[in-house]
C-alpha cells in the first residue's frame, strides 16, 4: 500500500482575499533581514491593533506611498504637519498615537544604526535558537521570546510593541515558523529558517 499523502492547501487563517493570499504564500514567515522590511512590518503590527489584518493589507499601498516606502531616515525626520496631514487622510489608519509610535520609533532605530548597528541585529537576538512545530489552533498570542523582546524595545523607548505585537512580528519576519505542517509554505519556511545567516547578537540601544 503507497504511502498516505497529505494534501498541502494554505493555513486556516488564511482567506480567499488575494491581498491575503499574496501575503500568506510569499511574505509571511519568510526570513527577512532587511532594517526597512523589518521596520515596516512592525510598524504593520503595531497599526493592525484593535483592527483586523485584512484592513492593514488593504491600506498598505497607501502607507507604503505615503511613508516613504517606511524608510527609516525619512520617517526619522517627519514632524507634526506630516502627522496632520496623515491623519487628514482616509487612504491611511487615522490613529495618532499609532503615528505618532512609528516616527518616534524610526528615529529610535535610525539612532541605534549610527550608534551600535543594524535593527535586524537587535531584533534577531531573540529569535527561538531551535524550531518549536504548534499544533493547529494552539499558536500561542505570545512567547517567552516574544516577552523579552517586547521588554527590550520598551525600555529602549519603543511604543507600541506588546509581547503580542512582537510575536505577530516574529512571525510574520520569519523568527518563528507558525505555518501548520500541510501548509504549502511551511517546508520552504522552514528551510529558509534553518539555512539563513540569522544576525545572532545585538547591543541594547538606550532609552532617549
Amino acid at each position: 500500500m503507497g504511502e498516505l499523502k497529505i494534501q498541502q492547501s494554505r493555513c486556516s487563517w488564511c482567506t480567499s482575499d488575494a491581498l491575503y493570499i499574496e501575503y500568506h504564500d510569499h511574505e509571511w514567515g519568510r526570513v527577512t533581514l532587511d532594517d526597512q522590511a523589518l521596520f515596516e512590518r512592525l510598524v504593520l503590527e503595531g497599526m493592525q491593533a484593535g483592527l483586523s489584518w485584512l484592513t492593514v493589507l488593504k491600506k498598505r499601498q497607501a502607507m507604503q506611498r505615503h511613508f516613504g516606502q517606511f524608510d527609516i531616515a525619512w520617517l526619522a525626520k517627519r514632524g507634526a504637519t506630516k502627522l496632520d496631514q496623515w491623519l487628514a487622510n482616509a487612504d491611511l489608519i487615522r490613529h495618532r498615537g499609532k503615528l505618532e509610535a512609528m516616527l518616534h520609533n524610526a528615529r529610535l532605530v535610525h539612532q541605534h544604526h549610527h550608534q551600535a548597528g543594524s535593527f535586524a541585529q537587535m531584533v534577531w537576538s531573540f529569535a527561538p535558537a531551535t524550531h518549536v512545530v504548534h499544533q493547529p489552533g494552539q499558536t500561542p498570542a505570545f512567547t517567552k521570546e516574544a516577552t523579552a523582546m517586547a521588554k527590550h524595545l520598551k525600555q529602549a523607548g519603543f511604543r507600541f510593541v506588546g509581547p503580542t505585537t512582537c510575536y505577530a512580528f516574529m512571525q510574520s519576519v520569519g523568527m518563528v515558523n507558525d505555518h501548520v505542517v500541510h501548509c504549502l509554505a511551511y517546508h520552504d519556511c522552514l528551510k529558509q529558517w534553518t539555512h539563513s545567516m540569522r544576525p545572532t547578537s545585538a547591543t541594547a540601544i538606550e532609552s532617549t
